[in-house]
């Protein structure tokens, strides 16, 4: 549910997932493109195009900034777009605040925040989720921020809800003993991974007189030691108006919803002054500054020319090289950013050339972090097969100091700053992502209008301050290098084959979740929602049966499409698993009219993307432009998958990538259980069994490629679907001129899944995964496809189930008051066939046992005595404003249209969905309860650490 925040290519991090950031930069001119024929000085003139293409307008044109008497900084920005608004509360507290000893506290708080207040002694997941609330909480160096997404009726409710808990949060014992027990769950999770691990080792080195050094989570032993009055004064200390960033945006009148402001935080009083003293806020140079000191006092080198080595179980050999950079105010960090690209985006870039291209590495990515006190640089290079580190390191090495020797092109230059403002604009199209921008800013670089400031710098940066930049900061001297080298012997493949135990329970039903307490608590709302303009694609066939669905959408100058073609991993040979995989992900490295780099550089230019996912039913295609870029992005879409060559070094080297990615994914607890947890549901012979293995990746030809990709990439197997700034009939004409010669014959190929039983008994198995720390448990067996009858209340009936790991009651029971999972959710996988029910947790090793057991008995106790009328209400009312809140993202509202004509529903579903749920009775979730949840005949599967192996899974 909770965590703490990654950070993104550019300036300052917006917070992991991938996230959500939905746009607010306005184009106005029509770029100058290549029908200036005659251009005397390139440089000059890519700048101006550069400006022309990203605006007079600025991210922040619209944005308020008030203060409160009580010091609170309130940022409001309207967008009225569509009826929803964000409501974001950022507290200037992070790991930065913390020293060893009470490392992880600022997260262990955050967890706490939820756990309800003296007003509402209830959990605050299960209020959010009653208001249909998409909520959740990071916490990251500088900052900690709680956010929430609702319909715009719900506004107030929300604010009243964040001003309880900034001043009447409680701290119990039992609740931060349960809650300890989950942050350590996470922990473990992270701990599985060689890469944390690995970072973890160099930051302290890089900065160890720093709580940036730090891990943002915190460590076990410290975690364990928290006392209630710690946590108590932590909360005491910083979460307080006058350090805190109130930020709104969305559908909503600023003056109104200013007084409610005023009503709601007004009367909480200021911090005491002085209570926020800690060793983290001293600048982070002065501190390595004063280290340094005393090590040359000492005699002492400050730099060691020496890796750190870990040698521990894992797989995969990792080369991570971090050197220090100023802070995110400094005036270098745009040309850093912009050398960054250089370096690292994408097949053209000097580190993919010179680590991916020779073969030494599978992988290779890299990050600028500008935070309020410091950053660094840090790069990430995956080895290739048998590829020595050392080697790889010297490559790095030599590959950098190339670049700062001979210096960049002004076309490399002019290219990185279309992609990271391209980049900046695609990843703020929703409101959430726009708040998340202006609170980064404003609690990182003091200031919500910093990204203005940065793209106009960015706009500026030349050839030589890049070969500036370079010299400055990433010499040999200044960085901090790791190698992970493991000791385990490499997985080659998991067992197919599982053991069946039949275990029994005796179940002692628990008091089921009390709908009635949430109801009690929650802030006065209007539960009418507001009408969603029925708006609705416009749809095409051509003669050779691809269909395209638009919808023009100006209110950002992009353009999103999604895409579906019917060759799916369902189609892949038994004995070449993964031959599905290999064609898509190959589509992008070469056609007749271009080789791959040339591609790649097409795309990069415009600073647009175009990305291949297969999936079980299908390939999806996700591509993203600026709005006068949709021509481009359409164009090599057509020519990859019209005219895709698959040239034999680049096929090659992929195959040396997927033979890396398959020994990683092996290593990882969640992959192996869900492959066996398939495998042990689904026969072989069933589509769904066969899993990628080396032997089967090994066996794929070159001529399998093509041969697949003639069969099964088709038009009358392809759909098309784009939301954006552009016009119908012009995007129309252009999808028909580029995809009209795509040609066609015979019959589509198709297949019948063989229906699937239900296991006789409960079917447990444990794969063991030395040396893990966190164990993943996956819980289920055949479900329901999207055509059958009770979908609707399948899905109120998870949302009771599992839908959410806070509020359901899975997540109530497991989760919250047990403390025995990190996450535990359930899901429905619906597709055109028969998919999977499914449950899904992360536990401790030792949890593990309850865990099953506890979610064995909430199941039988639905299946026996149903669920209750106001649990079915609450449900509802959730999946209903969850899903309008949704239609205003355009990824997700162009997802939803594709997949609606995948499935052959008429296009008035995008509207008529919340119709059908909320004709959903009591007595069809009950019924579906009864027919669908089977607690007896379960298969059970749980991966990780050597210690279960010892239990008997219950």
């Amino acid at each position: 549910m909770y965590g703490f925040s990654k950070f993104y290519r550019y300036p300052l991090p917006l917070l992991i997932l991938s996230l959500w950031l939905l746009a607010v930069l306005l184009l106005s001119d029509q770029p100058a493109h290549s029908q200036h024929s005659v251009i005397s000085n390139k440089e000059k003139y890519q700048s101006t195009l550069l400006v022309k293409r990203i605006m007079p307008s600025t991210l922040t044109e619209n944005v308020r900034k008030t203060v409160l008497e009580n010091g609170l900084t309130v940022l409001t920005k309207e967008v009225h777009t569509a009826p929803v608004v964000t409501v974001q509360v950022w507290y200037k507290v992070g790991s930065r605040n913390e020293e060893p000893g009470v490392n992880g506290i600022a997260h262990q708080l955050e967890h706490m925040m939820f756990k309800g207040t003296r007003n509402r002694p209830i959990q605050f997941g299960r209020l959010f989720s009653a208001l249909g609330s998409d909520s959740n909480a990071f916490t990251s160096y500088d900052q900690t921020a709680y956010y929430g997404t609702v319909e715009r009726n719900k506004l107030k409710a929300l604010l009243v809800l964040e001003a309880d808990r900034m001043q009447n949060s409680q701290i119990e014992p039992e609740q931060l003993a349960s809650e300890k027990r989950v942050v350590i769950s996470e922990l473990q999770g992270y701990e599985n991974s060689p890469e944390y691990r690995l970072n973890r080792a160099v930051m302290q080195a890089v900065f160890p007189n720093h709580a940036y050094g730090l891990p943002v989570g915190g460590t076990k032993a410290d975690v364990e030691k928290f006392e209630v009055e710690q946590v108590e004064k932590y909360y005491r200390n910083f979460y307080n108006p006058d350090n805190a960033v109130l930020v709104i945006v969305g559908d909503f009148q600023t003056a109104n919803t200013l007084e409610t402001i005023k009503e709601t935080f007004g009367k909480i009083p200021r911090g005491q002054e002085g209570g926020r003293g800690s060793r983290g806020s001293r600048g982070a140079e002065e501190q390595r500054s004063r280290g340094a000191e005393e090590q040359r006092s000492r005699g002492e080198s400050l730099y060691s020319s020496s890796p750190i080595v870990l040698r521990e179980p894992g797989v995969g050999r990792l080369l991570q090289v971090v050197y220090p950079l100023p802070d995110a105010n400094q005036p270098d960090v745009p040309a850093l950013d912009v050398m960054d690209y250089i370096l690292t985006e994408g097949r053209n870039s000097r580190l993919y050339q010179a680590l991916v291209e020779s073969g030494l590495a599978s992988e290779v990515t890299a990050s600028v972090t500008s935070l309020r006190e410091s950053g660094w640089y840090e790069v990430l290079v995956t080895a290739g097969s048998k590829q020595d580190l050392k080697k790889i390191d010297s490559m790095l090495s030599s590959a950098i100091a190339n670049v700062a020797e001979k210096g960049v092109t002004s076309e490399e230059v002019e290219q990185a700053k279309t992609q990271l403002i391209a980049d900046v604009i695609l990843s703020n199209r929703d409101i959430t992502s726009q708040a998340m921008r202006l609170g980064t800013d404003e609690t990182t670089a003091g200031d919500y209008r910093y990204t203005d400031r940065y793209l106009a710098d960015v706009r500026l940066v030349r050839p030589t301050d890049v070969v500036n930049v370079i010299n400055k900061y990433l010499t040999k001297e200044a960085r901090t290098v790791g190698f992970f080298e493991p000791t385990q012997k490499l997985i080659t493949e998991v067992s197919d084959k599982p053991d069946s135990a039949q275990t029994t329970e005796n179940f002692s039903p628990l008091a089921p979740v009390l709908p009635s307490e949430v109801m009690k608590y929650l802030p006065p709302v209007d539960l009418a929602t507001d009408a969603i303009a029925q708006v609705l694609p416009q749809e095409f066939k051509f003669t050779n049966g691809l269909r395209i669905l638009l919808l023009p959408d100006r209110s950002t100058p992009t353009v999103t499409l999604s895409g579906h073609i019917q060759a799916g991993t369902e189609f892949d040979p038994d004995n070449k698993a993964g031959l599905a995989a290999f064609v898509a992900e190959n589509l992008l490295n070469g056609t007749n009219n271009k080789d791959v780099l040339n591609i790649a550089k097409v795309l990069a230019e415009r600073g647009a993307s175009l990305d291949f996912q297969t999936h079980r039913e299908g390939v999806h295609i996700e591509g993203d432009s600026l709005a006068e870029d949709l021509p481009i992005l359409v164009e090599v879409l057509a020519d990859v998958v019209k005219n895709s060559t698959f040239p034999v070094k680049e096929l090659e080297l992929h195959r040396q990538q997927t033979l890396t990615d398959l020994q990683l994914e092996l290593d990882e607890p969640s992959e192996v259980a869900r492959r066996i947890f398939v495998q042990s549901i689904y026969p072989k012979k069933h589509p769904l069994h066969t899993f990628p293995t080396e032997e089967s990746l090994q066996q794929i030809q070159r001529q399998d490629v093509i041969d697949f990709k003639a069969k099964h990439y088709r038009p009358d197997t392809t759909v098309l679907a784009l939301v954006g700034d552009f016009d119908l009939d012009k995007v129309r004409s252009l999808i028909k001129n580029e995809f009209g010669d795509w040609e066609v014959s015979g019959q589509a190929p198709t297949l019948k899944y063989p229906t699937v039983s239900m296991p006789e008994k409960i079917v447990s198995v444990n794969p063991v995964l030395p040396d893990k720390t966190q164990a993943v448990t996956y819980m289920g067996y055949t479900g329901i496809n999207r055509y059958d009858s009770r979908f609707h209340a399948a899905l109120v009936l998870n949302q009771i189930l599992g839908g959410d790991t806070l509020s359901s009651r899975l997540g109530a029971e497991v989760r919250d008051r047990q403390g025995l999972s990190y996450g535990i959710y359930s899901y429905f996988q619906a597709g055109k066939n028969a998919g999977t029910f499914l449950i899904e947790m992360q536990t401790s090793p030792e949890d593990s046992s309850k865990a099953i057991a506890s979610t064995r008995e909430i199941l039988q106790q639905i299946h026996q005595q149903g669920v209750t009328a106001l649990e079915v209400e609450t449900a509802k009312r959730t999946l209903i404003s969850n899903y309008n809140v949704s239609l205003a993202n355009p990824e997700e509202l162009t997802d939803r249209i594709l997949m609606n004509e995948v499935y052959g529903l008429d296009k008035v579903e995008l509207h008529s969905f919340t119709d059908k749920i909320q004709k959903v009775t009591l007595d069809q979730v009950n019924q579906a309860a009864r027919e669908l949840l089977h607690p007896e005949q379960i298969v059970v599967v749980t991966a990780g650490p050597s210690v279960l192996a010892e239990k008997n899974i219950r």
